[in-house]
């Protein structure tokens, strides 16, 4: 099973948004055994909240479902579990480096420069990198253009598919 994990600021935007999109294309083509996805945030500013409500019409609008979600943040836990991390954007990857001590921080066992920890570190990327792309993804929050990030995403999403299968 390949387990993915989308991250970005909040959890209420943009990785969920990934989330709800990748479960929708794994679906269409029968995936679902396949593959396990999630989403989570690297601040804690929106633990607990649902998915906000420009990202929720969006997927509506474009017929993909959207769960019950709740925001969390990434744990200490998700490095291991997951095989890939994925952020929306440049500032994600940099504090989910911080996290798991990946920049001169120490969190947990993890030490910076081992060998071991290279290929932890390898797990995490940015999703428009799967579309030969090394742009962000724009966050709504501020943008306030559902359209664009959906776009982007469902890009990242379908290419992220296409190398996986």
């Amino acid at each position: 099973m390949i387990k993915i994990l989308f991250v970005c600021h909040g959890n209420i935007c943009r990785s969920p948004m990934a989330e709800y999109v990748m479960k929708y294309l794994v679906s269409q083509k029968g995936l679902e055994e396949k593959f396990y996805i999630d989403s989570a945030a690297t601040s804690t500013e929106e633990i607990g909240n649902g998915v906000h409500y420009g990202t929720r019409n969006k997927l509506q609008s474009v017929n993909i479902p959207v769960g019950n979600h709740k925001a969390r943040q990434i744990t200490k836990n998700d490095l291991e579990e997951f095989d890939y991390l994925i952020g929306m954007d440049s500032a994600n990857i940099r504090n989910m480096k911080r996290f798991y001590g990946f920049e001169g921080f120490s969190f947990g066992s993890y030490q910076a420069n081992s060998s071991t920890n290279k290929n932890l570190e390898n797990k995490i990327c940015k999703l428009l990198e799967f579309a030969n792309s090394s742009d962000d993804i724009a966050d709504p929050w501020y943008t306030g253009n559902f359209d664009l990030t959906y776009n982007d995403i469902l890009k990242g999403c379908k290419s992220l598919l296409n190398s996986l299968t």
